[in-house]
């Protein structure tokens, strides 16, 4: 069950501890919306696409449908499990540029409702 706070619609400061996991390109080109920011403002490297980088954690989800989608979220869950020092601050993954509905992004995070130092949105949440 999920007993925590969400993930504030606008971040734009990250506390010491605090990851800003965003939604990319497999090419790492973080040219707009969140990944802009997370280029900006959060360490993200400019051609990595996948995983840490700085203060920040990138899940590719411009490649194709939910179902290509679904592994980096997994992985990012079991990252995030292996690293209870860390809250991880989830946006809106998928749900800008890259054109999906929460309904159909939400879901990738059911394994995510129990892992305490994963913060999400919370439209995310209303869904599962």
């Amino acid at each position: 069950m999920y007993n925590r706070e969400y993930t504030p619609n606008f971040i734009n400061q990250l506390k010491e501890n605090e990851i800003f996991v965003f939604g990319s390109n497999l090419k790492g080109m973080h040219a707009g919306g969140a990944a802009r920011v997370a280029v900006d403002k959060f360490g993200a490297v400019w051609g990595q696409g996948v995983g840490m980088q700085g203060q920040c954690y990138a899940i590719p989800t411009m490649q194709g449908g939910v179902e290509t989608i679904q592994p980096y979220v997994d992985d990012f869950i079991a990252y995030a499990r292996q690293h209870p020092e860390y809250k991880f601050l989830v946006t809106r993954i998928a749900c800008g540029i890259a054109g999906f509905r929460v309904e159909e992004i939400a879901p990738l995070f059911k394994a995510a409702i129990d892992v305490e130092n994963i913060i999400l949105p919370r439209d995310f949440v209303e869904i599962l």
